[in-house]
């Protein structure tokens, strides 16, 4: 399965692209959108959209990821993060992706192993799961993470599910 995995912002928002097949993890891309900050809002929010929208339309994966939103102390940058995010959930959804979130304690856990670990660990985490991957940036790295979580995440939902068929079955 080909997974994005989104870490939004409305400066950069970061992106890595990813298979899974079992186990197996495989790094395709990733990146960083980057938007001009002297262009109104309106106009940076489409410049993302416009990125994101052609980033789907290249890699054609199957699910995206997206970093839930953290409390900011700053009102007016948390809004704008928030509209930023909107964005990056808007995208693929248009797409007819699934758009799972995740939040970053979650994302920390699944990849390093606690919910705890510093960005450092995180980075180096991707760098050993995804052999080959070159990462350049902290926002295309996150993304890469939160791609690598949803692969574990839904690798579990379908044993579970497997699992739960079965018993349905063996029931009747």
């Amino acid at each position: 399965m080909c997974i994005i995995g989104l870490d939004p912002g409305l400066r950069a928002t970061g992106w890595g692209v990813i298979t899974a097949e079992g186990n197996r993890l495989s790094h395709v891309a990733h990146g960083t959108i980057r938007t001009n900050s002297d262009d109104e809002l309106a106009y940076r929010l489409r410049a993302l959209h416009d990125a994101l929208a052609e980033l789907i339309a290249t890699w054609q994966p199957k699910a995206a990821a997206v970093e839930e939103t953290f409390v900011n102390r700053n009102p007016a940058s948390a809004l704008k993060l928030g509209q930023a995010r909107g964005v990056v959930l808007l995208a693929p959804a248009l797409a007819g992706l699934p758009v799972a979130e995740y939040a970053a304690t979650v994302v920390k856990k699944s990849v390093v192993g606690t919910g705890g670990a510093e960005k450092e660990q995180v980075h180096a985490m991707v760098k050993r799961l995804l052999p080959g991957c070159n990462v350049t940036g902290a926002d295309a790295a996150d993304a890469l993470a939160l791609a690598i979580c949803h692969a574990h995440h839904a690798a579990t939902s379908k044993r579970l599910l497997s699992a739960e068929a079965s018993l349905m079955r063996a029931a009747r």
